[in-house]
């Protein structure tokens, strides 16, 4: 249901959470149109600076009389019915809304709002689609899931028509979006706790694409995508490979597989050459996507290739921490099959001496549904640490452990802890080796202490 008459008359809004990725960007956008904003958080961190700075209140903790003087309140996910700031606004009769509700609202206020969708490469889509519209005089607002060094955040406020953000399918929450652009990046079975088959996964997406009101811009060499948008009658723009796709790559090459550069076709006519500081083909496939949107709306091809191949990666998506002892730590936030193997296979590529992988199964549902497909994946590197499955929302009813993953992987082994995990990697890396943490969790802490550990070793 359309709510966006709730920002009628409303003076100051009140961000439950306001530290948090999803919520932050909105509080800076709805500041620049002019409202008051405030907001409270439980943990001090980087965001939250960055929200103070702008001169917001932030109160630490949540208290019922925080919202004092609110005429609206926003709420991220996490935030629970019984958290006393929803609880007082309920009992106030003020009015109280989801993170996805309000971005919904946001988005809709501009006249070209695109929505970045699919299982896999929403972020790094999001940023360089926000680089190349950026760097080519477009000056687009954008909410992206990961930072994005180029703006120096997650969040970016321009003052044209044009807002890019991410539209996540968990929970439905894409469905409160009605886009100009969607683009859909890819289909694939996740999420199943909530979901329960591909093919309810692939209806919401076919909502989703019927609330998109201008072009779908489609890999059109994802078969579940293309099914999903069968009987959707608006425009559609397909990439991929493929040279039957509207934009295509050709001329694929890679320099020891970290730059791929690729010829930019559109309908059989070269518009540019393309290199690419991201490694992997599904970062083709990204700034495949990215590409085709951008000449849409207008972006010339030398725009397109130079802002792209400017594009340095987002935080968390194989972003090299360091190179101690000549051993490279990275992280990357891949945590669906898909999305390691796609990871995995780059890094195989590289021309390291050794790859290892170190795997933070997240959340026991989706461990345990696609646990063949996990053992395929982290069959790949050298050798694979599995640490102990993050809960996250859920708690065990699977009977599901690392050991069962461990099992069918015959280079691996399971080490529970990430202080155990860290002492393990600096006595055995050796120069020349790669180490990649990989997860949705909190496994880059484990990175960074394997930075600082190596660190110390080869007193650097």
């Amino acid at each position: 249901m359309n709510q966006d008459h709730l920002l009628e008359n409303k003076k100051r809004i009140h961000f439950i959470g306001i530290g948090g990725s999803g919520m932050c960007p909105l509080a800076e956008i709805l500041m620049s149109e002019g409202f008051e904003i405030q907001g409270s958080d439980m943990n001090e961190g980087e965001t939250l600076d960055k929200i103070k700075g702008y001169g917001i209140p932030v109160f630490m903790g949540h208290k019922a009389e925080n919202i004092d003087g609110a005429d609206l309140v926003v709420y991220s996910a996490a935030v629970k019915e019984t958290n006393p700031e929803r609880a007082e606004a309920k009992r106030r009769g003020i009015p109280c809304i989801e993170r996805s509700v309000m971005l919904g609202i946001v988005t809709r206020r501009y006249k070209r709002s695109i929505a970045v969708s699919g299982t896999h490469g929403k972020t790094s889509t999001t940023g360089m689609l926000t680089q190349v519209l950026i760097g080519s005089g477009f000056d687009p607002s954008a909410i992206i899931g990961g930072k994005l060094p180029f703006i120096g955040g997650n969040s970016y406020v321009g003052q044209s028509d044009i807002i890019v953000c991410e539209a996540c399918e968990y929970v439905d929450t894409f469905l409160e979006l009605t886009p100009f652009i969607s683009i859909i990046l890819n289909v694939d079975a996740d999420h199943l706790d909530y979901f329960g088959t591909l093919d309810n996964i692939k209806k919401s997406f076919n909502k989703f694409a019927h609330q998109t009101t201008g072009a779908l811009v489609l890999n059109g060499d994802d078969k579940n995508t293309m099914d999903s948008v069968a009987d959707v009658t608006i425009e559609k723009i397909t990439y991929g490979f493929n040279d039957t796709n509207d934009y295509y790559a050709a001329n694929i090459s890679a320099d020891k597989g970290v730059h791929e550069t690729f010829d930019l076709m559109h309908k059989g006519e070269k518009l540019c050459t393309i290199k690419l500081m991201v490694p992997g083909r599904h970062n083709i496939y990204n700034a495949l996507a990215a590409a085709a949107t951008a000449h849409y709306l207008g972006a010339s091809p030398a725009e397109i290739a130079e802002n792209l191949g400017k594009f340095g990666g987002v935080h968390r998506r194989f972003e090299i921490l360091g190179t101690p002892g000549d051993i490279t730590v990275a992280d990357d936030f891949a945590h669906h099959p898909t999305e390691l193997k796609a990871t995995l296979n780059a890094a195989m590529n590289m021309g390291f001496k050794k790859v290892w992988a170190v795997f933070q199964p997240h959340t026991f549902s989706r461990t345990a549904m696609l646990l063949d497909d996990f053992a395929d994946a982290l069959k790949i590197p050298d050798e694979a640490i599995i640490s102990e499955i993050l809960p996250v929302r859920e708690t065990n009813t699977y009977n599901i452990y690392s050991t069962d993953l461990g099992a069918k992987v015959p280079n691996s082994k399971c080490i529970d802890t990430f202080e155990d995990i860290t002492s393990y990697i600096t006595e055995n890396a050796q120069a020349g080796d790669l180490v990649l943490t990989m997860g949705g969790g909190n496994v880059y802490m484990c990175a960074n202490m394997i930075l600082k550990s190596l660190k110390e070793k080869y007193n650097q």
